[in-house]
């Protein structure tokens, strides 16, 4: 078994990768340092620790006083190591604690982080944002063909990396979350009547489809995947309703929201993106109702009988339901599930979850990767989780006799960037 795993994970390393998910801002920004953001209130080494690994710090018993100290930009970088240090003992282990590990070793040479080695990692922190360095981090040390971006930023965003960061239309403003002044911020583009609001959404289709790389939807994080069939007349009393600026329950709004998600989905198989759709676990920290992840499966059975010719990307494995999610690929041919996110969630889960997919269901319905970070940093240490646990899941299938060696770099290439290429680009 050793020797498989040796031969197999050099093949893994070796084969390029495409990353399904990202939400990398644009890189002049960062060279700039001009980010005010939710996810780089600071531009310093502690950026890295924010991003997913500042949930187990929280979790783990780090003080809100402490944590909002560690964030922000008026606290010394020097002084944020003894903020921090009780708890990333506690958290090192994790996935999302391992990815900043690996992030430290290879990309700034610090073996670990101490009052030692604080001062030589701010050093190279700042050294390394200049220009070029998101094609350093990504295609040269990741070998990542492109990333896809669901952006932070825009609903769309023109990028200044088009063949490096290919980007997805962020589907709540027109839809789910209506937010009808970012639409008219973003693209001049304004109505106060459900037809009016139909043609806002058919016009920014028209200009941004043919750039886009798929349409993304995280509404899971505020209410069910149960998109029922509402009809235009239920839809446009509520639409005036928002329009007016009146405030009103999800329950309430659901008709709208349901009306105009299926409008969007029909916009976006006619402009052939897949529709990206959260699923499972959330991010962040003291706040995920569990009773509704558990139904995200069952939920999505019926949008995925009702658009047949839609391709429905499910991401995040739907973890912890992660079983559920390989039932759907297998019984749904337009379903596919992606493993974003999801290795530094749990990566002995996904070892798990990814040789039970190999052997349930085909193998060109699962994608493999997407390091969902905003900073550009710790996708490398994602990426070296996730090409462990590819090579780890594959060795194992071969140990325990379900695939044999010889069909394994053919299968590899398949996951690691042939399923995505066949999805999203062609």
């Amino acid at each position: 078994m050793t020797d498989t795993l040796t031969r197999i994970r050099a093949i893994v390393d070796e084969t390029p990768i495409i990353d399904t998910h990202e939400h990398l801002i644009e890189e002049s920004m960062r060279v700039r340092g001009d980010l005010g953001m939710q996810f780089f209130p600071c531009d310093d080494w502690a950026a890295l620790f924010l991003h997913y690994a500042g949930d187990d710090l929280h979790v783990s018993g780090m003080a809100p006083a402490d944590m909002e100290r560690f964030r922000s930009p008026d606290c010394d970088w020097r002084d944020k190591l003894a903020l921090m240090k009780p708890y990333w003992e506690r958290i090192r282990h994790t996935g999302y604690g391992q990815a900043v590990l690996y992030t430290l070793r290879d990309l700034y040479g610090i073996r670990d982080l101490d009052e030692q080695t604080v001062g030589p990692l701010q050093e190279r922190y700042r050294d390394t944002i200049k220009p070029g360095f998101y094609e350093e981090i990504l295609r040269r040390r990741c070998r990542i063909l492109h990333c896809q971006v669901n952006s932070v930023e825009r609903i769309f965003m023109e990028t200044e990396q088009p063949d490096l960061l290919k980007q997805d239309i962020h589907m709540p403003p027109l839809s789910t979350d209506l937010d009808l002044e970012r639409v008219e911020r973003e693209f001049s583009m304004s109505a106060d009547t459900l037809d009016g609001w139909l043609d806002v959404v058919d016009r920014i289709f028209a200009e941004c489809g043919s750039k886009a790389i798929a349409v993304k939807n995280p509404t899971a994080y505020g209410r069910r995947l149960k998109f029922e069939d509402a009809t235009a007349e239920e839809a446009a009393p509520l639409f005036r309703r928002v329009a007016a600026g009146e405030e009103m329950g999800r329950d309430e709004r659901k008709p709208l929201e349901d009306f105009l998600f299926r409008h969007c989905v029909r916009r976006a198989t006619e402009h052939g993106l897949p529709v990206k759709l959260h699923t499972g676990y959330y991010a962040g920290h003291d706040g995920m109702p569990l009773d509704r992840v558990r139904r995200n499966a069952g939920d999505l059975c019926s949008l995925l009988r009702e658009f047949p010719d839609t391709r429905f990307v499910l991401m995040h494995i739907g973890y912890p339901y992660e079983a559920e999610f390989i039932a759907l690929a297998k019984q749904y041919a337009n379903a596919w599930i992606d493993m974003c996110w999801a290795w530094i969630m749990n990566p002995a889960a996904c070892v798990r979850f990814l040789k039970e997919f190999i052997v349930t269901a085909p193998a060109n319905k699962v994608l493999v990767f997407g390091g969902d970070y905003v900073p550009v940093e710790n996708v490398y240490g994602h990426c070296k989780i996730a090409r462990r646990g590819i090579a780890l899941a594959i060795s194992e299938l071969i140990g325990d006799g379900w695939l044999a060696e010889e069909e394994a770099p053919a299968l590899i290439a398949q996951l690691m960037h042939g399923n995505a290429e066949a999805l999203f680009c062609t």
